[in-house]
């Protein structure tokens, strides 16, 4: 059993990181919340809509029109330039979101990439942009479709230690700017902390803290300040 039991409410407009070593199942609670997964017992309410009850993909890509996602890679499509990965939700992802014309579709693309400073990208494939810009491209996309929530997984992780700085400088600028709700998956401590408004910890399946970060930093949990500073002594045992 990977998750037990867990049971987490998120406030609107404020943003919680889910923290825990690697294999205690972050990856899998945010498949759940997109409805990739099913969870054997339990719901997920997004906005108030119950995606385990959701059965049809029709129904599913209804709710899932509620969320963005910004991947660990950004997930850009080689094949297309930054105007084309950005406007790609509003005319490629059938069922999420409300239909709109080409016209409308170039206008909020347009918008969009004036918004994150893209606009000069626009005409360039991936490859020919640095991995910071495509995080900012795949930010872009994941915005298009207004969200009320957006999903983060691993937004940093593999970055130096500026290209990292720049992406949790985006999610702020953002948060600010788009007012949506986040969910940060990351093990990056304490960077995180800076883009959120609570963190909380996995660990065997269940969720072993829960607060501010100023909390989680003065916790009292051995394995929370185990993961916190690093060590390899403590309760958490590396696989």
């Amino acid at each position: 059993m990977v998750l037990n039991r867990v049971n987490l409410e998120i406030e609107l407009g404020k943003t919680v990181a889910i923290v825990g070593p690697s294999g205690v199942g972050k990856s899998v609670l945010l498949k759940l919340i997109m409805g990739i997964l099913i969870p054997d017992e339990g719901e997920i309410l997004i906005g108030g809509k119950n995606i385990t009850e959701a059965r049809s993909e029709a129904a599913k890509n209804e709710i899932r029109g509620l969320l963005g996602v910004l991947f660990q890679s950004a997930a850009l499509f080689d094949s297309l330039t930054v105007y084309e990965n950005v406007a790609f939700p509003l005319t490629e992802r059938a069922g999420i979101g409300r239909r709109r014309s080409a016209k409308e579709v170039h206008q909020e693309v347009t918008k969009m990439l004036e918004s994150l400073s893209l606009t000069e990208y626009a005409t360039n494939y991936p490859e020919e942009i640095s991995i910071g810009i495509r995080k900012r491209v795949g930010m872009a996309r994941s915005l298009i479709t207004e969200p009320k929530v957006l999903l983060f997984d691993e937004p940093n992780t593999g970055l130096d230690p500026l290209v990292g700085q720049e992406v949790y400088d985006l999610i702020r600028l953002c948060r600010e700017r788009f007012g949506y709700t986040g969910v940060v998956i990351s093990h990056e401590l304490p960077e995180v902390f800076q883009v959120s408004d609570r963190v909380a910890m996995l660990l065997n399946g269940s969720f072993i803290a829960d607060g501010t970060p100023e909390e989680l930093l003065k916790s009292s949990n051995s394995a929370v300040q185990q993961f916190l500073n690093g060590r390899i002594d403590g309760p958490i045992k590396i696989q």
